[in-house]
């Protein structure tokens, strides 16, 4: 990703200039994705992005948040686009603007252009003109994204010869990802820049999977069972269509993600944690297997909300602390039968899901991590009860953060390891139906 000055330009995009274009135009769309582009530029998540984009009804929103996603997906490729083409490096809205376009007129890994080239043409730099800071670049916009239809090939050509461009990784996430997978690098890569799959885990204490199923096909939706609780749509719709959703019939959770309950084999009557719990998925999916006493740890109160507000709506209930789990004071000194250690990492195993994560880490992320996660690991293992149970979890596609991580804590720990998954790769073209997640299971010796 092409460094730049990062100014905050957001509330200016979305507020004054963006209401002069109609809300439901594709020029709308790009000038709000391409100021939330700029903000992951300068180190924002994209989701809190997004959250501040100026979207006047869901199908803007909707727009505004694919034309984003995409352009992350693509962004290394962009880039070098841009820098191949344009003779001076563009202001940081106008390079916005641009990696939102160009993506928009080409095949990629997770589909076909979803528009016509010259409507693309047209509508970027519509949206140019609609505001100061990219008007006097009008005309670039326009030349830049003209001469990429007329050399199209050549241009590819070019770029495609740097592994960032071909890629769409920072040069250090293509090296770890050869090391750590040196026969599967490049179907590892393929994988993250597709967009994911919309898996639904059914809720065992209301329906069953073939019940749910015939109630889908009812509703006009395509669908397939892929788990124990797992139902992958054939097309993602939103949330509030998908049938019972609202009524705590079913929730969104990757195939993957749905394991860890599963794995922890919690029966009634036990009691049970859930360390680094937000935003709560594997919380309620232990609830809807087992009647337990369940509380559910994290460090951020916001975060906790989105836990108690998804045990809401499943009609479930738990303890929510707010407190870090490499502490003990929030601990009442009762042993636990069962532990989730979802561990905080780069969360690289997710990134088809969550694209911007790519160019906001950095190389020794992963180390500094995995040492706050090994804390934790040693911390909450001194809280399971004999015979009990931890299952460690993380969404890393990185060995120092799972496997080595798991192989060191079992050798501090004097921990016996049992059958567990180990590394999940997201690869396997249309039947990937699952992120990349690690589990690796402990039980402790009476």
């Amino acid at each position: 990703m092409r460094a730049s000055h990062h100014r905050d330009l957001k509330p200016r995009v979305q507020t004054e200039f963006q209401a002069e274009l109609k809300s439901d135009s594709l020029a709308f769309a790009l000038l709000g994705a391409a100021a939330a582009v700029l903000q992951v530029r300068g180190g924002m998540a994209l989701p809190q992005a997004l959250a501040g984009v100026n979207a006047p009804s869901p199908q803007a929103r909707g727009a505004i948040q694919d034309i984003a996603y995409r352009a992350m997906r693509q962004l290394g490729r962009s880039d070098a686009l841009v820098a191949e083409m344009a003779p001076k490096a563009p202001d940081p809205l106008v390079a916005g603007l641009l990696a939102c376009a160009l993506p928009l007129m080409q095949a990629s890994d997770e589909g076909p252009a979803p528009y016509e080239a010259f409507t693309v043409v047209d509508q970027a730099v519509t949206a140019a003109g609609a505001h100061p800071d990219t008007a006097r670049a009008k005309g670039m916009v326009n030349a830049l994204l003209r001469r990429f239809l007329r050399e199209r090939e050549t241009l590819l050509a070019a770029v495609l010869a740097q592994p960032v461009a071909r890629w769409n990784y920072p040069q250090w996430w293509i090296d770890a990802a050869i090391t750590a997978f040196p026969t599967q690098w490049e179907a590892v890569l393929t994988a993250g820049n597709q967009a994911p799959p919309l898996t639904l885990r059914v809720n065992a204490r209301r329906v069953t999977v073939e019940d749910y199923l015939v109630r889908l096909a009812e509703a006009g939706i395509g669908a397939r069972r892929i788990g124990e609780q797992a139902v992958r749509l054939d097309k993602p719709v939103g949330v509030h269509l998908i049938p019972g959703f609202d009524e705590g019939d079913v929730s969104v959770q990757d195939a993957g993600a749905q394991l860890a309950a599963q794995l922890l084999d919690v029966q009634d009557g036990m009691r049970v944690l859930d360390a680094c719990a937000a935003p709560g998925g594997k919380t309620g999916h232990i609830l809807e297997l087992a009647d337990v006493a369940l509380t559910a740890l994290d460090a951020d109160p916001q975060r906790l909300t989105r836990v108690r507000e998804n045990l809401e709506r499943l009609g479930l209930s738990a303890e929510l602390q707010a407190a870090q789990a490499q502490g003990r004071e929030w601990w009442d000194g009762e042993p636990f039968d069962r532990i989730l250690a979802d561990v905080p990492c780069t969360a690289s195993g997710i990134v088809r899901r969550h694209p911007d994560i790519r160019w906001l880490r950095r190389k020794g992320d992963a180390l500094q991590l995995a040492t706050l996660s090994g804390q934790i690991l040693d911390n909450l293992w001194q809280m399971l009860r004999p015979n009990g149970k931890l299952l460690f979890v993380t969404c890393s596609l990185w060995p120092q953060e799972s496997e080595a991580q798991a192989a060191a804590f079992a050798v501090r720990n004097r921990a016996t390891r049992i059958d567990a998954p180990g590394q999940l790769l997201p690869v396997g073209g249309a039947e990937q139906d699952h992120d990349g997640l690690f589990y690796a299971l402990f039980q402790k010796d009476a």
